[in-house]
């Protein structure tokens, strides 16, 4: 069975990021361009801090692609962290031992991975947890979701993000969704309305002076999806469950949403569920329906129309302003400490919802459509769209 699978290594100060991924056929289409495209994106949005500014993100090839295409084998791709060169990260984060004394992180921010990870493996000093568990590591993630969104581009599956809310700030939905993806990847908080837009600015400029951070939502959208994506049958294959555990891991991420889940609580049952049409044998894209509630996801599997899905961030947890605390060492009050960090991070985690999405959906469908070569894939691909229908044909007036 094809399984599409990743992983990623790397601390935010040390060397470098890494990313395997395996499980993809030969013949996709692969650039170094076009997965620095979605780093680029991934490094933007109004409210990002100086971090962004140190490094320019750009994933090297080093196995599973010749020539432009995929060859079949595990795909890596490294990342160089080049603030690993700056202010002694080179002693502070070696591989080998050093001679030198370097002054451990005592003090416990919350919010954060510190507490839970040095209680869980022992450690005296947090800078191995908060390496690890930094926001960094979805850079790798980001070049690893773009490998998988050039195989969903074979298949005609095509992804989108927008921002739906900064800091209490919310752009205005009703009737407007993702129609306009020039204004949005032009936009420095990635939203289609000017008036939002203005106002998630002045938003964050507010956070910022206040030393402040800021959270909010963002929507990923998955288009061209066919039918059957995951399935009913257990509860580990429901696509919505795969879907939300991925959004989940996110950092700062603490809520996913659905469609309209959490619209649709609120709703009686005769107002919440997407009316079939009719079948018409001139439609491009059959058995339609009136409304999307339940972004593209019925009884865990794709029901053909777009996927959509909300992933709710929390302020960001390395907060500017000194926070009450406590010391690892011995338990006692202390201040937090503060390095860096960004003001707000919707724009930029879109782009990672973006690649969560690509990855969980690369997956469903190796295991709905799978094949060696990607000529293969296509094949299964439209054998099964040929069978979607009514089961008894089409009579014609």
């Amino acid at each position: 069975m094809n399984q599409f699978r990743w992983l990623t290594a790397g601390e935010s100060h040390g060397r470098g990021l890494l990313a395997i991924v395996d499980g993809l056929p030969a013949g996709i289409p692969i650039t170094e361009d076009a997965i620095a495209n979605d780093l680029r994106r991934r490094q933007g949005g109004y409210g990002r801090g100086k971090r962004q500014q140190i490094e320019t993100d750009r994933a090297t090839l080093i196995s599973g692609v010749r020539h432009g295409l995929s060859i079949g084998s595990p795909i890596g791709l490294q990342l160089i962290n080049r603030d690993h060169q700056n202010a002694g990260w080179e002693t502070r984060m070696s591989p080998e031992a050093v001679d030198e004394d370097i002054e451990p992180v005592i003090t416990l921010r919350p919010g954060h991975a510190d507490l839970s990870g040095t209680q869980k493996y022992g450690f005296d000093d947090v800078r191995p947890i908060l390496e690890r568990s930094s926001a960094r590591e979805t850079a790798a993630r980001v070049a690893a979701g773009a490998v998988a969104r050039a195989f969903l581009n074979e298949i005609g599956i095509s992804l989108f993000s927008q921002t739906i809310e900064i800091g209490g700030v919310t752009v205005p939905l009703e009737g407007q969704g993702l129609t306009d993806i020039t204004a949005i990847e032009s936009s420095p908080v990635r939203v289609s309305d000017k008036t939002a837009e203005q106002a998630m600015i002045a938003r964050i400029d507010g956070a910022k002076n206040d030393n402040d951070t800021l959270g909010g939502v963002f929507e990923v959208v998955a288009k061209g999806i066919p039918f059957g994506l995951g399935s009913h049958v257990q509860w580990d294959r429901k696509l919505d469950g795969r879907i939300a555990q991925a959004f989940m891991s996110i950092n700062a991420v603490k809520a996913v949403e659905i469609g309209d889940g959490i619209a649709n609580a609120s709703r009686p049952g005769s107002e919440a569920q997407d009316i079939i049409l009719p079948w018409n044998t001139e439609d491009l894209h059959p058995w339609e329906r009136q409304t999307n509630k339940a972004g593209g996801l019925e009884a865990g599997m794709s029901n053909g129309q777009d996927i959509i899905v909300r992933g709710f961030i929390k302020p960001i947890s390395t907060v500017p302003r000194r926070m009450p605390s406590v010391d690892l060492q011995h338990g006692d009050q202390a201040t937090s400490f503060y390095e860096r960090s960004d003001v707000a991070v919707v724009p930029a985690a879109g782009v990672i919802g973006e690649a969560m999405l690509a990855m969980v959906l690369a997956d469903a469908a190796l295991e709905k459509f799978g094949g060696d070569h990607i000529a293969e894939v296509i094949s299964n691909f439209e054998n099964f769209n040929s069978t979607v229908g009514p089961r008894f044909g089409v009579e014609n007036d």
